[in-house]
């Protein structure tokens, strides 16, 4: 197998009938194959293309996240990575992607990999309910989505008032909400939102 061109790039949105629409955060979702001698490498390569994109302005964050240990597996195959880059509107996501900075990074990390990328963006809050290690899924309807983000927030929401927000009645204001709204995003994070879509796919992609 042999490295493909392909960087990771994506088209821009399709123009809003509603110009005044308010711009919305955007993430993109990487799949990369890395060959296993070059592990190394390209997680060092990709360590320092996320420490390059910090310091765009409207980066929100970005994350590796390492194949699953498979004792199964052939030593010998490929290692499916996949990298998350989130920015805060499209504008900043294409300034960073049309950078010279990225490209110079691109070229550190593409001789690791093997085969194309596969590449998913997402808005908002579909980032959520992405299906697991889909890159070409569309993303669900937003009506969908708006109807399983309350059916988690609500009870974190009311779990998070009957026991934390009591332990927290004398403190301020900001301080109580930064708590709480932290802690929403947490367990809403890794444990509401990757059961309900897993309870809920099918629905939820029909």
């Amino acid at each position: 197998m042999t490295n493909s061109p392909t960087q990771e790039s994506s088209s821009p949105a399709p123009a809003s009938s509603s110009a005044a629409a308010a711009p919305r955060a955007v993430t993109v979702l990487i799949a990369r194959w890395v060959a296993p001698q070059s592990v190394a490498a390209f997680e060092a390569g990709m360590q320092a293309m996320l420490a390059a994109a910090a310091h765009f302005p409207g980066h929100l964050g970005g994350q590796i996240a390492p194949p699953e240990a498979d004792s199964q597996r052939d030593s010998t195959e490929p290692l499916l990575y996949h990298v998350v880059f989130a920015f805060d509107n499209e504008a900043h996501l294409a300034a960073w992607q049309n950078s010279a900075e990225r490209a110079h990074c691109l070229e550190q990390v593409l001789p690791h990999t093997v085969g194309s990328q596969q590449l998913r963006r997402v808005t908002g809050l579909d980032y959520w309910f992405a299906a697991p290690n889909s890159t070409s899924k569309p993303a669900p309807a937003r009506w969908r989505v708006a109807t399983v983000t309350w059916l988690g927030i609500f009870p974190i929401v009311l779990l998070l008032f009957l026991t934390v927000a009591p332990l927290m009645a004398d403190w301020y204001l900001v301080p109580r909400v930064f708590v709480i709204t932290v802690l929403v995003v947490v367990l809403m994070t890794w444990v509401a939102a990757p059961r309900l879509t897993r309870w809920l796919h099918g629905w939820l992609h029909s």
